[in-house]
């Protein structure tokens, strides 16, 4: 039996950017009496805790079960575990100023030579490139667009590919992985999810055979895939639906 239930964020657990529904908010509190539960996602912190942690809160999970859900932040490359009154940073490893500078600037440059810089789209205050501390986020048209709107931009990635390839070309010594809906990632080569997923191990004491991973990028260069490269058991879902699906029958099962 597995000991660990792992999920990416968008488009797995919820509608991109938005809380998670009440199905899946009510299945993950139902799962935490049974397993250990850990969102990895390329979000930040505040994310977590609007997207995920806040719902299950509202939908009546307890503090005990809370200490069963673990937050893998920005690929796992920070880590967050409850402890019984608040989230309490386990790890963190943040880029340089001088690496954050050549990541922005490279996908800054190769969107708008692409003609994929669309600041003229943002909502007020929102922003494209965001630094998340242990990576630099790519959101083509900000975090707080219109969900319909990011949906629509590049549904079969080719837009995200192309600034990746050309990003790669300015500044190769970074990796850029395509996320949710607008989203690229850029880290530093290894401290992707496998560096999470690694980091999970060690920290849950669990090893790779325990985990079931739930994700819905999870072919050759989407940000699931290194998770599957790893040999962990994984269902590849299209929506929150397919994984409600998955978790009501695992749950019918125990």
């Amino acid at each position: 039996m597995k000991k660990v239930l792992a999920f990416d964020i968008d488009q797995t657990l919820n509608i991109a950017k938005t809380p998670i529904p009440d199905e899946i908010a009510d299945l993950l509190t139902k799962c935490l009496d049974h397993f250990e539960i850990c969102p990895i996602s390329g979000q930040k912190f505040d994310q977590f805790l609007i997207q995920i942690v806040n719902r299950l809160k509202e939908r009546g999970a307890t503090d005990e079960e809370l200490k069963h859900l673990h937050l893998f932040v920005a690929q796992g490359t920070q880590y967050y575990k409850y402890n019984g009154t608040d989230w309490e940073q386990v790890y963190n490893y943040p880029l340089t100023d001088e690496q954050v500078t050549k990541i922005t600037s490279a996908l800054e440059q190769a969107a708008k030579e692409l003609g994929l810089w669309e600041e003229d789209k943002l909502q007020p205050g929102d922003e494209i490139i965001e630094n998340r501390l242990s990576q630099v986020t790519f959101s083509a048209l900000g975090q707080h667009a219109d969900t319909e709107a990011k949906y629509a931009w590049d549904p079969d990635c080719k837009k995200r590919e192309q600034i990746v390839a050309r990003a790669k070309e300015l500044a190769p010594e970074f990796d850029y992985e395509i996320g949710g809906t607008t989203s690229i990632n850029a880290i530093v080569p290894g401290m992707n999810k496998v560096f999470g997923m690694t980091h999970l191990l060690e920290e849950l004491n669990v090893t790779k055979e325990d985990i079931l991973y739930f994700g819905d990028m999870t072919q050759p260069g989407g940000n699931d895939y290194p998770v599957v490269k790893m040999g962990i058991d994984t269902i590849t879902v299209r929506s929150h639906e397919d994984t409600a699906y998955a978790l009501r029958g695992i749950l019918g099962v125990l």
